[in-house]
């Protein structure tokens, strides 16, 4: 399996924050075909186990998270639209989207909002409240309560497609490419010598505060900790000091949540075997698995490995497939250059 064929399995199905068992059943099977063991924990966790065996080794964990940007119906009218909340995403792009409504039947509705002719004076010129949008099914409201109740999940309808040369555009890259980056990592292993228990763990609640890279990393307790995501990518109207530029390699954090010595490891593989890669310098909370990791029970040192996208938490999130690749090469290096009698664990 690819990295376009993984993301196109596992981008169409529905798995925003706290409701992400669909993925987690997708992503134990794929990671049973690299590990040595799979478990799924309460949470919907997944965590793949493997490791050449032999002795006390280093334990490295990796998280990717695996939950999405979404909604939640909280309403039904007389007429049959639905009223929503969002769950971790920008309003401002609602208006005309096709989204996937997950009753007891999957619909496919659109976000509705008043048309400009019908607006008062300085609507046009702000943003719509997500509260002034609703979702047609095209359906009276008897039928829509055969199969929507309040509480059901809404997903963006975008499946990942190619754009030119190795870009892709879809939803949910953000971070199911970090979970893709994983797998390459579980490939790149299986050529390499390495001494290390490696944990893969697509982890889950990330958008509400990396809830499952919490009670995945206390369960694990590893020795290192590597937090894969993605991170800005290039656009004409974004500062150049706070983005990285697409196919132009991973991006590796640098900064207080990250550790020094381990950082530095994972940039002298990337030139010791000619990998790409972009120094992101992150002076506060780096937004991602890597902030819980570092501070769960007695500590954690951890790195951090992001993929540049485009357009983050939107339908049309876009990326280098030679960025996942990449960033999973260098992971399984780093990995491999791991010894339990490394200088590196002198911290």
């Amino acid at each position: 399996m690819d990295i376009f064929d993984f993301l196109s399995r596992v981008n169409n199905l529905s798995g925003i924050s706290g409701y992400e068992k669909n993925v987690s059943d997708v992503v134990a099977d794929i990671f049973k075909e690299y590990c040595d063991e799979v478990t799924v924990d309460s949470f919907y966790n997944v965590t793949g186990k493997k490791s050449m065996g032999g002795g006390r080794n280093p334990r490295v964990m990796l998280a990717a998270h695996m939950d999405e940007v979404g909604m939640l119906v909280t309403g039904i009218d007389d007429k049959g639209f639905l009223s929503f909340e969002g769950i971790g995403l920008d309003q401002r792009i609602l208006p005309g989207q096709e989204v996937r409504v997950h009753g007891r039947k999957e619909l496919l509705g659109l976000i509705g909002a008043k048309p400009p002719h019908l607006q008062k004076p300085g609507e046009a010129n702000k943003a719509v409240d997500i509260k002034d949008l609703a979702i047609d099914l095209a359906m009276d409201c008897d039928d829509v309560k055969k199969f929507v109740r309040v509480g059901d999940t809404i997903t963006f309808k975008s499946p990942v497609i190619h754009m030119n040369g190795n870009r892709i555009t879809g939803k949910s890259l953000d971070d199911r490419a970090g979970v893709a980056v994983m797998v390459q990592a579980m490939k790149e292993l299986d050529h390499l010598n390495y001494g290390a228990e490696v944990r893969f763990v697509a982890t889950t609640q990330e958008e509400l505060g990396s809830r499952g890279a919490q009670i995945s990393t206390y369960d694990n307790l590893p020795d290192v900790g590597i937090a894969i995501d993605v991170t800005h990518g290039d656009t004409p109207d974004a500062p150049k000091e706070q983005t990285c530029i697409l196919g132009k390699g991973p991006a590796v954090g640098m900064g207080p949540n990250m550790h020094p010595k381990l950082t530095h490891r994972m940039m002298d593989m990337a030139k010791e075997y000619g990998i790409a890669y972009q120094p992101e310098v992150i002076p506060g909370h780096s937004g991602t698995d890597a902030w819980v990791m570092q501070v769960t029970r007695s500590g954690v040192p951890t790195v951090l490995v992001s993929v540049p996208l485009r357009y983050m938490h939107t339908t049309v999130e876009t990326m280098d497939l030679n960025d996942i690749k990449n960033a999973g090469r260098l992971i399984a290096l780093f990995i491999s250059s791991l010894k339990e009698a490394d200088e590196c664990f002198n911290y």
